[in-house]
């Protein structure tokens, strides 16, 4: 499976085979985790082994190659990263940041990979992606320390979180949220959760729904009110009225009735 992600500049592999994988480098970053069996293979840091449970990485460039342990199936699942995805958390020109660790046994980078990778493979919107892999790179291991966590005024916080108010179609990403605010994607992220109970992502939709029970009370058309409050289409909003509400759209607009 090779699938584009909402977010621009990520990319969802996930292979089940025995292939041996010649010599070869890609052009972007690539973080994964094995699901199942194992494999040898070169890296930039000599020859590596991984098994199930564990994160594995590349950088761009670097040549390595995969070999199946014992010609044995392995699974696996990999995020490939665009070089402006890492510009955007680091602040560093994009040939300088590279993972230093081909094979890692981390359960919390796991967790972080698995949120990432179930996000992009549900369709979940650019905004949630970007909350979901700043966490993951602040977790993984670089070269570059991010910026140690800097303290944001109230007012740039207010200002994203009045943007995110408004109906932007589409909402400002998080990435450009975070620059507004001088910091760092991880770093908004905490400090708009810190500030407003809810993570950037999450404080948008609820908005949506707000605006949604709005216009479904003046009498608008299901439809029309999903596009107009923001949602994909009025599945999306469906989807999250049973989340949060309970009760679909259309219950809702005729309990105003």
């Amino acid at each position: 499976m090779v699938r584009p992600a909402a977010l621009a500049g990520m990319t969802l592999v996930a292979a089940h085979t025995r292939r041996s994988f010649a010599r070869h480098t890609h052009a972007v970053h690539g973080i994964g985790v094995i699901d199942a069996g194992g494999q040898t293979s070169a890296s930039g840091r000599g020859p590596v082994q991984a098994v199930r449970g564990e994160v594995i990485t590349v950088n761009p460039g670097e040549v390595h190659d995969g070999i199946p342990m014992q010609g044995e199936k392995r699974r696996w699942r990999m995020v490939y990263l665009d070089a402006s995805l890492w510009d955007q958390e680091y602040s560093v020109p994009a040939s300088m940041p590279e993972w230093v660790r081909p094979v890692l046994q981390d359960a919390w980078v796991v967790r972080c990979f698995d949120a990432l990778f179930a996000s992009a493979l549900g369709g979940a919107d650019a905004l949630a992606l970007e909350e979901r892999l700043a966490v993951l790179l602040r977790h993984a291991p670089t070269n570059v320390e991010p910026p140690l966590s800097a303290p944001a005024t109230t007012g740039p916080l207010a200002r994203a979180r009045q943007r995110l108010a408004d109906e932007e179609t589409p909402p400002p990403s998080l990435a450009e949220l975070a620059r507004e605010a001088g910091l760092s994607r991880y770093q908004f992220l905490r400090a708009f959760t810190a500030a407003f109970g809810l993570p950037p992502h999450a404080w948008a939709q609820q908005q949506r729904l707000a605006r949604a029970e709005h216009r479904l009370a003046r009498g608008e058309a299901l439809a029309e009110a999903a596009t107009g409050s923001g949602f994909a289409d009025q599945s999306h909003m469906t989807r999250a009225f049973r989340r949060f509400r309970g009760y679909t759209p259309g219950q809702y607009a005729a309990g105003r009735c």
